[in-house]
């Protein structure tokens, strides 16, 4: 008994070798379940755990008659494998997508890459041509993908805006209402088992979409399309760098058409040069010229620095400070003439003596409360605030320039909303495009509806205008504007571009705005031509004919959609 103690002794307990093996055993079964080597977790969770987006669509933009504008449509993508690709398999792929994917996908083929985009939402031709080579090689993968389907192409371009290959809004309506119009996918987590098909445990969403996002414009498509047909046409004639054109209902501030020249396709990224991207109703500032006229001379009047039955005496040239105010056509001058016929004749020299009598600050004080030199609040992004010179930069000629539309720098819109006060009886109305969006929770999330600023001309002073308005298209330099079908009244306008602190005898813009009926006035609209190159320049003969053609047009309209 005692030998046999004394060999376990010498070969040692075989309990403690077990126990010994056992709590090793443990010690890596804790440690490989409570602190796992990150890169083995996550290649675990690729082999049986995956998340799967799930796809969103995009909401839709439609005009103010419901007419869908923007929709959401998918469309085939396509990518490769590199690692199932030979060389005779690229020969053929390299026959439809460009070089430069070409060398690319053969530079991968060399490497551990397993996925590589060739095409994402190309055209059907080439759409066409990979899925048919996809049937004969294997490396070829085909994903549909949401994309933005713009129903009437260039139309409306600038207001609608347009989306990158990751379906996120980049201008117009698509960047301002893109957290509405955009719905973030939601996630699906499955688990995979060996020789069974996924099972889905759970989705997750950030919330829950009942409803596909509309954004409802005021804009409507028939108007819109009459007003770029005739802009685009004019601005073509007669060589414009620029055009725009604008019109609303002066009395809420609701807009109809928003038009800006050059126009690009939303569809095709070769249209998108930077010229054709801007929106130059919103964003670009001009000196507006004699369309100013009726605005500056509303705040003269109000402020009682003129009188309705005044009279000027205006000779070809008037001299203020260290320059000279001439009228538009060299020479001409009208002599005594009273207030209306400042308006009616356009005379630059009445007005700058006007300029010359007013008070400084109280003037720009009017101007700013009229909504010049802010931004206009309005639902679309890139809006400019224009230039209006602070009072103390008013030295030597600068307030007989101001009083003749130069010297300051305005958008289309600003210019539209401030002469909708003078239409709809003193009231500057907050514009608007937008009629209502729903998100994706079925909620209105914005109304647009007819705001008032503020007051900013009295009743009297607003008619009085509106009448001498009238006489400009009737006897005035914007007969041309004149139709038969409904009465009109509005402004011409003829500004010199400055450049180099002086103004070019070569670049010009040219402008109409006018509204109608005259007795009862639902539509305003402003028609600006920049920079012709065709040798006409006055917009007494350039912007005249086309707002007439779109009257008359939008008056076809109302006729047979009321028949």
């Amino acid at each position: 008994m005692a030998s046999r103690k004394a060999q376990l002794t010498r070969a040692g307990n075989p309990w403690l070798i077990f126990i010994g093996i056992f709590i090793t055993i443990g010690i890596t079964l804790i440690a490989r379940h409570c602190y796992p080597n990150p890169k083995v977790v996550q290649q675990s969770q690729h082999q049986y755990w995956r998340r799967i987006r799930l796809k969103s669509t995009r909401g839709i933009i439609q005009d103010a008659k419901g007419n869908a504008l923007v929709i959401s449509e998918t469309k085939p993508t396509f990518a490769v494998d590199p690692g199932l690709l030979s060389s005779e398999d690229l020969s053929q792929i390299a026959e439809v997508i460009s070089p430069e994917i070409t060398a690319k996908i053969y530079t991968a083929m060399n490497t551990p890459s397993r996925f590589m985009w060739v095409d994402r939402k190309p055209s059907e031709t080439e759409a066409r041509q990979l899925t048919a080579l996809k049937a004969s090689i294997r490396g070829i993968i085909q994903i549909d993908e949401p994309y933005r389907k713009y129903t009437n192409q260039r139309l409306m371009s600038h207001v609608l805006g347009f989306c990158d290959v990751d379906n996120r809004g980049q201008a117009g309506i698509e960047q301002e209402w893109d957290t509405t119009l955009y719905s973030p996918p939601g996630q699906k987590v499955v688990v995979r088992r060996p020789g069974s098909q996924p099972a889905s445990l759970f989705e997750r969403s950030p919330e829950r979409r009942t409803v596909t996002p509309v954004v409802t414009l005021t804009l409507d498509s028939r108007i819109q399309y009459v007003v770029e047909k005739h802009l685009f046409k004019a601005a073509e004639d007669d060589g414009a760098k620029w055009a725009a054109a604008v019109c609303m209902n002066p009395n809420t501030g609701e807009i109809y058409a928003m038009a800006s020249y050059p126009t690009y396709d939303p569809q095709n990224r070769k249209s998108l040069t930077l010229d054709s991207l801007s929106n130059v109703v919103v964003s670009r500032g001009y000196e507006p010229g004699s369309t100013f006229k009726p605005i500056y001379l509303g705040v003269a009047l109000d402020r009682g620095w003129v009188a309705t039955d005044e009279t000027f005496f205006c000779p070809a040239r008037y001299k203020v400070a260290d320059g000279y105010i001439t009228e538009a056509s060299a020479g001409v001058a009208f002599g005594d003439i009273d207030t209306a016929h400042l308006l009616i004749k356009s005379s630059n020299v009445g007005m700058a003596q006007i300029g010359v009598r007013a008070d400084r600050v109280k003037t720009y004080e009017s101007l700013q409360a009229l909504g010049f030199g802010q931004e206009t609040d309005i639902e679309l992004p890139g809006v400019a605030r224009g230039i209006l010179p602070y009072p103390e930069n008013w030295w030597g000629i600068t307030p007989a320039n101001i009083a003749i539309g130069q010297g300051l720098a305005v958008t289309p819109l600003q210019l539209i909303t401030a002469m909708a006060s003078i239409v709809n009886g003193g009231k500057l109305m907050s514009p608007y495009i937008v009629k209502s969006a729903v998100n994706s929770l079925g909620e209105e999330v914005y109304r647009g509806e007819p705001k008032v600023l503020r007051e900013v001309l009295s009743p009297d002073t607003a008619r009085w205008l509106r009448e001498a308005m009238r006489r400009v298209v009737l006897e005035g330099t914007g007969k041309r504007a004149g139709t038969t079908i409904t009465d009109v009244a509005g402004k011409t306008g003829t500004a010199q571009v400055s450049e180099g602190g002086k103004y070019s005898r070569s670049r010009y813009v040219a402008s109409f705005i006018g509204f109608w009926p005259y007795e009862d006035p639902k539509y305003l609209m402003l028609i600006v031509i920049g920079e012709p190159s065709s040798g006409r320049y006055y917009g007494g003969e350039l912007a005249t004919p086309p707002f007439k053609q779109i009257v008359e047009e939008m008056a076809e309209l109302e006729y047979y959609s009321q028949g």
